[in-house]
């Protein structure tokens, strides 16, 4: 019997979908039941940061496996490091797009598609031989609310306080917070890092207008786009949180919408793959208005 193709699609869809459904019980998503600060998924050789859906199959990996290195690399990335894969270790998978020009049999004409590559990568807790560098401690160091009140300034957004519910307005373009005294800690958070992780919620959502991100999901998703764009606002805020910082903490009604997402994912594979791709671009627009 001929084995079936490897679906990267499906095989990372259904991570995320078990992660979550494994957390539900606190209506919190898999990379945001830990305590302490979470950090985007890094690649041995290049040193950058992981992105889109990348960073979510990677921080559900770790969340499982308890690994915290955020390091990760593929078995020649390693030996190239000189570290060894350790025998017997299983692979997360990340993928990533190659465009191959094809023949149009209808139109006769060439064109480009993407085509998904999954790639096999191992963290840093898998191998052996591998010793982290040292990091310099900055000789001024931003504290993160500091840092995050700064990035949310230079983005130029209209944030008023005021109210019991927090949301962004498209018809004033404006973003709505209860006010600050309002938000509470919780055991892995300070008032401050709730009202914060709050906002950065509501400021991937000011991305979606047509003049920045231009993000329009309903085309695609019909009833089920509003449930997406909520989805892309909270990675957007985890990315946020992530390279600002701050402890990210569930928001009063995450509960609501679990469901919601669950439901576009099982009925879409590549559901995620847009939402995390769409937040990504969110965080490189936002990035993009910090100046240099």
């Amino acid at each position: 019997m001929k084995n079936e193709r490897f679906d990267i699609h499906q095989h990372i869809t259904d991570q995320i979908i078990a992660a979550i459904e494994k957390g539900a019980g606190e209506f919190r998503l898999p990379w945001r039941r830990s305590s302490g600060n979470i950090m985007r998924p890094v690649n041995i050789a290049s040193k950058n940061a992981y992105r889109g859906v990348n960073i979510l199959t990677l921080w559900a990996t770790a969340d499982d496996k308890g690994f915290t290195s955020g390091t990760w690399g593929t078995y020649k990335q390693w030996g190239e490091a000189g570290a060894q894969v350790r025998k017997g270790e299983k692979a997360a998978y990340v993928v990533f797009y190659k465009q191959v020009t094809v023949d149009d049999e209808e139109s006769n004409e060439a064109e480009t598609r993407l085509f998904a590559r999954a790639t096999p990568v191992f963290a840093a807790e898998q191998v052996e031989g591998f010793v982290a560098p040292v990091i310099e401690t900055p000789t001024t160091i931003i504290p993160p609310i500091e840092q995050a009140e700064t990035f949310v300034v230079r983005t130029g957004a209209s944030v008023s306080h005021g109210g019991s519910r927090a949301f962004y307005r498209p018809s004033t373009d404006s973003i709505q917070l209860p006010p600050r005294e309002a938000f509470v800690g919780s055991a892995t958070s300070n008032p401050a890092e709730s009202y914060y992780s709050t906002l950065l919620h509501e400021l991937t959502h000011w991305t979606s207008a047509e003049a920045r991100c231009n993000r329009q999901l309903g085309r695609r998703f019909g009833d089920a786009a509003y449930a997406m764009e909520e989805l892309v606002a909270e990675l957007g805020a985890a990315f946020l949180c992530a390279d600002l910082g701050i402890t990210d903490v569930p928001r009063p009604d995450h509960a609501q919408y679990l469901d919601c997402w669950l439901t576009v994912m099982k009925a879409d594979k590549k559901a995620i793959f847009t939402a995390a791709s769409k937040a990504s671009e969110a965080v490189t627009f936002l990035a993009s208005l910090q100046g240099a």
